[in-house]
């Protein structure tokens, strides 16, 4: 994932996400891996290709930010955090409003790339 303009706070959000997909045993960024892993599996054909969400318009952007600010103080996600002793409540509620304030920034745009593969044995 990536976005513009900078933000410590969403920098840190991510940091936070991937530490706690790590620690559930997932890889949060499996699509950049996918090519080699289905080699690894012993897959012959491998088409490899990419897609990516791209939030740049407001009404975007509110959804996006909006999602991602109830996220961390209200679902699991926030919870797997403190429980984990990755974050505490009040570091959720500083990321909640970072994703608000990010949001509204002029220019914010944000991506989220997506590998993808085809393969057959």
């Amino acid at each position: 994932m990536t976005w513009h303009p900078r933000s410590s706070g969403l920098t840190r959000w991510l940091a936070l996400y991937q530490e706690l997909a790590r620690a559930g045993g997932g890889e949060p960024d499996a699509g950049r891996r996918l090519r080699s892993w289905a080699a690894e599996a012993g897959f012959t054909e491998v088409t490899s290709s990419a897609s990516v969400w791209c939030f740049a318009s407001a009404e975007d952007l509110a959804w996006w930010c909006g999602t991602w600010s109830e996220r961390v103080t209200t679902s699991a996600f926030g919870e797997r955090a403190v429980a984990l002793g990755l974050s505490d409540a009040d570091e959720l509620e500083n990321l909640a409003t970072a994703w608000r304030a990010w949001g509204e920034q002029p220019g914010a745009w944000f991506a989220v790339l997506h590998g993808e593969v085809l393969a057959r044995a």
